[in-house]
């Protein structure tokens, strides 16, 4: 009976994975993503904080963008997910096969872009035109050519940047395409501090120490104003930061405070896996 109980494992993943982009799930977003609108209207919004939910994320950031995006309005439909290892369990994901985006997933994993696009093909979506595939080792140097030579310039919705390591390097180098909402990984473990691990084109997780890569939130947060952005949010363990370009929605999407993001439990408990390399070196953010 045993090939009985695989074929029952796989029939279940097929009607969960298919369920994630069934017309109740894109009606019920839909519904929700009109009734934002309208409480925006009536000035009865809840928190972002309260808007969170998953379908494809990896936490519930499907349902902090689709919030964002009902304030700042879904203006091309576009995106582009840096370190988006196969694009299924994705920040972009959802607003794909529930709102027909288009855009690009880059990751340096061969066989995760392999496994995306055979997804890919496999649940195709009556309107839906198919996100790009691109393996490269992102760097600062290459980020803006790679997006170039997949079609995608000038203005997008939504930026996700997680690899794991130069997140900050190559967000500062992207200039290719301006992001109306940007989603990056921070690294909570550096606590209050305003640091960033020097950049190292070759970096390859977990290098010399899982922990020594990426940006302290500070440091991130001092990047965003840079670049043209303010903090008005993150996931709820705090490590993913949620950027709105200046001048978007800014009544319903406020700044916030770093610390207003860092109240999960697990951050403070986090702060102690900075203590093996707190002389090492690191920039000012």
């Amino acid at each position: 009976m045993g090939w009985f109980k695989d074929f029952l494992k796989r029939k279940f993943y097929i009607l969960k994975v298919r369920d994630r982009f069934s017309a109740a799930v894109q009606i019920g977003q839909r519904q929700l993503f009109l009734q934002y609108q309208l409480a925006k209207k009536n000035n009865q919004l809840p928190k972002l904080n309260d808007t969170g939910f998953r379908v494809f994320s990896q936490f519930e950031e499907d349902g902090k963008l689709l919030f964002i995006l009902a304030m700042t309005g879904m203006k091309n439909k576009t995106f582009l997910e840096i370190g988006a290892d196969d694009g299924i369990n994705s920040n972009c994901a959802n607003l794909i096969f529930n709102f027909g985006y288009y855009g690009l997933f880059l990751d340096g994993n061969a066989k995760a872009i392999k496994r995306g696009e055979a997804f890919y093909r496999k649940y195709p979506h009556q309107y839906m035109y198919s996100p790009k595939f691109r393996c490269a080792k992102v760097t600062a140097e290459n980020v803006n050519q790679l997006v170039a030579d997949a079609g995608l310039e000038g203005e997008i919705d939504v930026l996700s940047i997680d690899i794991d390591g130069n997140d900050y390097w190559i967000w500062n180098a992207l200039e290719s395409v301006q992001p109306n909402v940007v989603i990056i990984e921070t690294h909570v473990e550096f606590g209050m501090r305003n640091i960033v691990v020097p950049y190292d084109p070759d970096y390859f997780f977990p290098g010399k120490h899982p922990v020594y890569h990426g940006a302290s939130p500070i440091a991130m947060v001092n990047l965003g104003k840079k670049k043209g952005y303010r903090l008005v949010g993150a996931n709820d363990l705090g490590f993913n930061f949620i950027f709105v370009k200046n001048g978007l929605a800014e009544t319903e999407l406020p700044e916030v405070s770093v610390e207003s993001v860092l109240k999960h439990p697990s951050v403070k408990e986090s702060w102690k896996l900075f203590e093996p390399i707190k002389d090492w070196k690191f920039l000012e953010g």
